[in-house]
């Protein structure tokens, strides 16, 4: 577990107001994540070899192929509102 005052600087950096009840929660969550991650340090990595991803799978592309697109009449066709053919919209 990790202390109030880490909780709170944590929270300061974040920005954040806690109340006391959210500050016993984080503390122990924290805590939780804390050893959790000591416990993976305690493998056995020996010969692994870093990666970014647990899989080896690669992205499969399919070839660019153009196409005709749209017929911009088409597109407007239920436009509520439209000028030069775009759609118009309020301003925000």
């Amino acid at each position: 577990m990790i202390t109030k005052e880490e909780v709170l600087k944590i929270a300061k950096l974040s920005k954040l107001t806690l109340n006391e009840n959210e500050i016993e929660l984080f503390s122990n969550q924290i805590g939780g994540i804390i050893k959790y991650v000591e416990m993976l340090n305690e493998l056995d990595t020996e010969g692994v070899e870093p990666s970014a991803k647990a899989t080896d799978s690669v992205n499969v592309f399919r070839e660019d192929i153009v196409q005709k697109g749209l017929d911009i009449d088409d597109v407007l066709l239920n436009a509520p509102q439209k000028e030069n053919n775009m759609f118009k919209v309020p301003k925000i």
